[in-house]
């Protein structure tokens, strides 16, 4: 098992971060050993299809710790994240009595994690919450920094609040039952941050990858566990630094940093009424337009840009984007949460390990148009594939 933590508000928080194999039957014993955790009652949300697969093995552990437990299950998919579901959910809190010491679990994937930990953040102004994420992307990504939220019709996660889980379980058993969509969506974000971290973090991510291509067994490794503890890593690095991500900032050490990819993602998630793309999928177009806009503006060299496109190609098949109107995904980069004085920050790579975050200014109406075009248009898939 490994062990993470990360310190926040100059020291004062900790935030522990747990992987292992079969780690959901440990959830209680995690609160009970906790300091941070005096609750009464406990409220676990989850979705149907993840409580079904893994919500009795974590039931039955929270109830040894003589808890009053509670459970609620919200609709699955991006576009749930909404302000209706939240008020049902924080509606359920007050309807059960929920007090300022007892806890909410979010058990899921990147959804769950947001809205749960959303409704944790704003009912009677903040209620402790801890993540227990069930896929890979919301192993290494979302469920690591505190960021959690819902979407707007305009734009993705425009309305949200940073409230850190002081305890993040991550159980690489999971991992075992995700379709191969989420498994894909995972591996785009490992890219993404590795692409944004490291040559070092890079070369090992892109070599596993190489291995589960061939034995999918790889995936229940200890180097696999260890390169999820490494991402976590990474990206608590980063957080730990700049935890609210300070729109002050452009060094290589900004939180912004790790928007890498997703600039276009969220318009491309925007533009699909979140209903073609997983985040991931998003995300692994969204790195190969900012590479074709980083080797456009002269930052990234051709060798570089073809390693992205590789990466990419090695997380598996994406969604066909091609024919998507360019014109619809210009309008919509426009509402990005991440503009400062109106204008779009796009982190673009100068090398592997070397991001680096422009002004949208500098990226002129044609350069960007292009980028989208050609990086839309790369396929990923491979013989065989028939998705």
């Amino acid at each position: 098992m490994h062990r993470l933590q990360i310190l926040l508000d100059g020291n004062k928080q900790t935030s522990t971060i747990s992987i292992g194999r079969g780690l959901r039957r440990k959830v209680g014993n995690a609160i009970r050993e906790s300091n941070f955790f005096k609750p009464r009652r406990v409220l676990v949300i989850s979705n149907n299809r993840v409580f079904h697969l893994y919500g009795k093995d974590v039931i039955s552990n929270l109830n040894r710790s003589g808890l009053q437990i509670f459970e609620w299950l919200m609709p699955e998919g991006e576009r749930f994240k909404s302000f209706r579901v939240l008020e049902e959910a924080v509606i359920f809190l007050a309807k059960q009595g929920f007090e300022r010491n007892d806890l909410v679990v979010a058990l899921g994937g990147g959804v769950v994690g947001d809205l749960a930990g959303f409704s944790a953040a704003v009912y009677l102004r903040g209620i402790p919450f801890i993540q227990v994420p069930t896929t890979l992307l919301a192993q290494i990504d979302s469920s690591v920094g505190g960021k959690t939220g819902i979407n707007l019709a305009v734009g993705k996660n425009m309305v949200g609040a940073f409230h850190q889980p002081p305890l993040v379980v991550i159980d690489t058993e999971t991992l075992l039952t995700l379709p191969k969509r989420e498994l894909v969506a995972g591996f785009c974000e490992m890219v993404k941050q590795s692409l944004i971290a490291s040559q070092e973090l890079f070369d090992s991510t892109t070599r596993l990858l190489r291995e589960i291509k061939s034995d999918n067994r790889v995936l229940q490794s200890a180097p696999f566990e260890k390169l999820i503890a490494a991402q976590c890593s990474f990206k608590a690095s980063i957080v730990a630094g700049d935890e609210r991500e300070a729109s002050g900032r452009s060094d290589a050490k900004s939180r912004r940093i790790l928007n890498f990819g997703h600039t276009t993602a969220h318009a491309l998630e925007a533009v699909t009424n979140y209903r073609v793309f997983r985040h991931g999928e998003a995300v692994g177009y969204g790195m190969l337009v900012a590479g074709e806009i980083s080797k456009n503006l002269g930052l990234l060299r051709d060798e570089k840009l073809g390693l992205l496109r590789e990466a990419v190609r090695l997380c598996g098949p994406l969604p066909k984007a091609g024919g998507l109107n360019v014109n619809e995904i210009i309008r919509s980069l426009q509402h990005d949460k991440k503009s400062v004085g109106g204008e779009i920050n796009w982190v673009l790579l100068e090398d592997i390990g070397l991001p680096k975050i422009v002004p949208g200014s500098l990226i002129s109406a044609k350069l960007l148009r292009l980028s989208l075009k050609a990086g839309l248009s790369i396929t990923t898939r491979q013989k065989g594939d028939s998705r």
